[in-house]
């Protein structure tokens, strides 16, 4: 795959966890708090963090042995 393409995606995926860590923070505090949704968003958020991972693995070169 492309590093550009894969450079790309790690942000859009990076700005999707932070998007997600200010809706996780805000409905947190709310006083109805949906714990259904809340875990949802946190696990969206967990989703999110390992393709990032993954991702970005995949930009590291292999180190010859």
């Amino acid at each position: 795959m492309d590093p550009d393409l894969v450079r790309s995606r790690v942000v859009e995926l990076e700005i999707e966890h932070r998007d997600l860590d200010t809706a996780i923070e805000s409905l947190s505090v709310s006083p109805t708090v949906d714990a259904l949704q809340l875990q949802r968003l946190k696990k969206r958020k967990l989703q999110l963090k390992d393709q990032i991972i993954q991702l970005k693995m995949q930009l590291i070169p292999d180190i010859p042995a």
